[in-house]
């Protein structure tokens, strides 16, 4: 058996890490302001461990523009390096100073330092021909280096000139974009403003806020979390709740999580949650990390155990990633459960923005589900809010509903408890809903209940050819439609004002409505079912089968059938010209009739 040792060629890693580690080259400045933070970091823990003395003054980071040089500096006053260090820490590719430096303080905050890779000081050969630095460590004994690379495998270290503790790196850029204040004040505000140290761009100051999520949030007002969101999304209305997450085990996560106000052109595909880690900007894309039917709310989301890829841009899945997912979903959960205990009012105004989130989660996940289906509520026609299962106390047998608040078939609902559905994902809710129910939904028009129905008033009677009368109706009516698959019935009706309406199959309705939801196009072949009734209670359906002029009765027929389709927003367009000339022609024959006036 042989054993070897994997060997480098440095000539072709570099151009390797300038070209595909980083998605974007704005990213340098991350990395190079993150490495200044993590040299901070390291001398506040030796400052705490007396090894030390200094003031918080003499910490910050300074960026400088020369555009004349067409160089950029980066400067802090952190714990610096010995020549040493330089080409330790330096000169040897992925050799994390801040992972080594840990280990020797050995039970400090891991937090404090954001170093992971030791990949992030090459990102400035991205845009830079050239990279020096200039830095002396905070050993009182050691000297200055200065080290310079062109980016090939081969560099220069020799004595520096920096007098004070410190690190500089100088990038001599090839692009005029990151000489451009403006620019360079965009990427630090994207990036590095909740960063713990002062941030100088020319001598003004980037960073000045600390970001709320840090607070203990006993501590935060409202008017602190709505600053905090107008921070992050200026153009945004304020939102109507948040959730404030501080959790140290078993994992370290940090962030406020905003339910936004819904409006018209709200695209909930999008992910608008920023992520960040030890308080650098990671992503605005954490799909991995909070459950697809919370992607639509705001926030920032901080955690140092989150797995990023080396480039620290995107998530990788691992079991925290899936933990902190479930975890996030809870307390979601249990802040809305407390709004509608507490202030139930508030919760209620603000419905109509955040049913969609409660709905698309209790399709999508169970525990949120148990959890929420105490103000998973619906209103009804008379205004007031119940949740399905307070409705099936009062109700045992099935639940009514309305897609329309004004259709005509409220008319025969009167004295009956209906609710009101116009949420696009009402249809799949209540095919859930009834697995874990055991009762079933009914819209209005999707079926016949036998409460509707006045027996007394029913036409049994059989005349010499053994037939009812409603039988007689339902064959006139049958025979001037003349419409293939569509049944026909002659039903006795509570209510007589109604004179005829069409049944949509209930289940075959939620399949095209489930489709809709998915799809541009809903199939025509879909098989519906389709029952026309006919009220024999009804005036007008009792003129019409008096009537002597057949055709005209006929007419009149189809006319009702059309406006039960037009009520139902069923008439296809194209049969609406139709309609519209029968109609002129069924008036005029019924104004040429003796029988008018």
């Amino acid at each position: 058996m042989t054993q070897g040792t994997l060997k480098i060629n440095t000539e072709k890693l570099l151009p390797i890490i300038k070209k595909w580690l980083y998605s974007e080259k704005d990213i340098f400045v991350r990395e190079l302001v993150s490495n200044a933070c993590d040299a901070l970091s390291k001398l506040k823990i030796l400052r705490e461990k007396k090894e030390l003395d200094f003031s918080n003054e003499d910490m910050r980071i300074d960026l400088v523009v020369d555009k004349e040089k067409k160089t950029l500096t980066f400067s802090d006053t952190g714990i610096g390096m010995t020549a040493e260090e330089v080409e330790k820490y330096i000169a040897q590719l992925a050799f994390s100073g801040a992972e080594e430096f840990l280990s020797k303080y050995e039970g400090e905050e891991k937090d404090q330092v954001i170093g992971h890779f030791g990949l992030g000081f090459y990102s400035a050969y991205m845009v830079a021909s050239q990279v020096e630095i200039q830095t002396r460590s905070y050993l009182t004994q050691a000297e200055s280096a200065f080290w310079s690379c062109d980016g090939t495998s081969s560099y220069n270290l020799e004595k520096g000139n920096r007098e004070k503790r410190g690190t500089d790196i100088t990038l001599f850029l090839e692009e005029e974009e990151f000489l451009d204040e403006g620019r360079l004040r965009e990427i630090l505000h994207r990036y590095c403003s909740f960063l713990p140290y002062p941030i100088y761009l020319n001598g003004q100051h980037i960073n000045h806020k600390e970001p709320l999520y840090l607070k203990n949030p006993a501590e935060c007002s409202e008017k602190e979390y709505l600053e905090f969101y107008r921070s992050l999304y200026p153009l945004d209305p304020d939102p109507i709740f948040w959730v404030h997450l501080n959790v140290d085990y078993p994992f370290h996560l940090k962030g406020i999580l905003y339910f936004p106000k819904i409006h018209q052109r709200f695209d909930f595909q999008k992910t608008n949650i920023k992520l960040f880690c030890n308080r650098v900007f990671v992503s605005d894309n954490c799909q991995d990390l909070i459950p697809e039917y919370l992607t639509v709310l705001r926030g920032a989301l901080d955690s140092p155990d989150i797995p990023l890829n080396v480039s620290r841009s995107y998530l990788q899945m691992d079991a925290n990633v899936r933990s902190l997912s479930s975890h996030i979903s809870k307390k979601v959960a249990d802040r809305l459960g407390t709004i509608f205990r507490t202030d139930r009012k508030a919760f209620l105004n603000h419905w109509e923005d955040v049913e969609t989130i409660i709905k698309l989660g209790t399709m999508h996940d169970e525990k949120f589900y148990e959890r929420c289906k105490e103000f998973l509520v619906w209103k009804n026609l008379d205004e007031e809010w119940t949740t399905c299962e307070e409705y099936l106390q009062r109700h045992p047998e099935k639940i009514f509903y309305t897609q329309d608040t004004e259709s005509p078939f409220l008319s025969l609902y009167k004295g009956k408890e209906v609710l009101v559905a116009k949420g696009p994902i009402d249809t799949p809710l209540m095919n859930f809903l009834e697995s874990k129910l055991s009762a079933k939904f009914q819209r209005i028009d999707g079926g016949l209940d036998s409460s509707l129905i006045d027996k007394e008033r029913e036409k049994t009677l059989l005349d010499a050819e053994g037939k009812t009368e409603a039988s007689k109706i339902a064959d006139f009516v049958r025979s001037a439609l003349n419409i293939e698959n569509l049944e026909i019935e002659a039903k006795s009706l509570a209510e007589d004002s109604l004179p005829a309406f069409l049944i949509h199959d209930e289940e075959t309705r939620r399949l095209r409505d489930t489709i809709a939801l998915t799809s541009r196009e809903v199939p025509l072949n879909l098989g519906e079912k389709k029952t026309f009734v006919v009220n024999t209670n009804s005036p007008l359906i009792g003129a019409i089968v008096k009537q002597k002029d057949q055709d005209l009765a006929k007419e009149m027929i189809v006319q009702l059938y059309q406006l039960s389709q037009l009520s139902q927003k069923e008439l296809p367009p194209k049969e609406l010209a139709q309609f519209i000339e029968r109609s002129n022609k069924v008036l005029e024959k019924l104004i040429a009739s003796k029988d008018f006036g």
